[in-house]
């Protein structure tokens, strides 16, 4: 082979390698192509991680309120039946109270259950509230007549609604577990006093609106310096008459007593214009007045809004 020969040999295989060179970089080129690709779809792979991420995110979120949803549903139920019970000892002992009334029977009679729903009723307002009411509904009847001048109209008022109720109602019914616990503001003070409050406003009023008031009690005839000492000493004065009962009037039922009364105070020419009293005793029978004012007392008065735990 000729010298020219050998240089186009030389040519030629440099030229193939160059080839081969340029090959292997578009192969390299490909390779690098494909690694660009793989991060796009690791891109999009994430992404559908984080998508389903937060899916479950959202299921778990929706599964708590579903939770808490059933929760409160069970919740409202158990509450639904306590509101029940209440209702139920509410009806109860409203007319257990009113059968003890109707009946005059005494605190041994009177029904466990009702016991704590009297309590309650006295810490929770409603009492107090009861006793404006029917004192706002009295002042309102008399705001709209007066007595004449032959001073024949008589308003009658239960004396012993100015006394403590645990001298009164049910003895047995007392409240002094509070008390000996160092209570300073017990439910049977409060109670006993809070009546006394209201019954005194309206004596005052009805008092100072010029009319004639006669006070009858369940007390014996020998305590009358007594009564007219506490009496007194509740800024109640100036009554018509006070009437306690002889001692041959002991043994006979309150109800008939205080019909007794009644019969004759209008015998003797007085007109009755209201009775007002705490207890049905005072306020049932012949020649009641023309209108009868009861107020309520925490015996036979219970509210269903207010026994939460009875």
């Amino acid at each position: 082979m000729s010298a020219y020969g050998h240089i186009m040999e030389r040519e030629i295989s440099a030229h193939s390698l160059s080839s081969r060179g340029n090959s292997e970089m578009g192969s390299r080129f490909t390779m690098e192509t494909g690694i660009y690709m793989s991060s796009f779809a690791a891109t999009v792979f994430i992404a559908g991680l984080v998508t389903v991420g937060v899916s479950i995110m959202t299921l778990l979120i929706t599964l708590t309120v579903m939770l808490q949803s059933c929760q409160n549903k069970n919740s409202g139920v158990i509450e639904g039946l306590r509101a029940s019970k209440s209702t139920y000892n509410y009806h109860y002992c409203l007319a257990f109270a009113m059968h003890m009334e109707l009946n005059n029977l005494d605190s041994n009679s009177f029904s466990e259950i009702c016991k704590d729903a009297a309590i309650q009723y006295i810490r929770e307002g409603q009492y107090m509230n009861d006793l404006n009411v029917t004192v706002q509904l009295a002042e309102n009847y008399f705001s709209t007549i007066e007595p004449l001048e032959d001073g024949k109209d008589v308003v009658l008022m239960d004396a012993d609604d100015f006394f403590p109720e645990e001298d009164l109602l049910y003895p047995n019914l007392s409240f002094h577990q509070s008390r000996e616990n160092g209570c300073s503001d017990c439910t049977d003070d409060y109670a006993k006093n809070l009546k006394l409050v209201f019954v005194q406003k309206l004596y005052m009023k009805l008092q100072a609106r010029g009319w004639q008031l006669v006070l009858l009690s369940r007390k014996p005839e020998k305590l009358r310096n007594a009564t007219i000492e506490y009496l007194l000493s509740s800024e109640c004065s100036g009554w018509s008459s006070l009437i306690m009962r002889k001692n041959h009037e002991m043994q006979t039922d309150t109800l008939e007593y205080f019909s007794a009364q009644r019969t004759a105070l209008q015998d003797a020419g007085f007109r009755i214009v209201a009775a007002i009293s705490s207890r049905l005793d005072a306020l049932t029978g012949p020649s009641p007045g023309k209108r009868v004012f009861k107020l309520p007392n925490p015996i036979s008065v219970s509210s269903q809004q207010h026994i939460s735990s009875a």
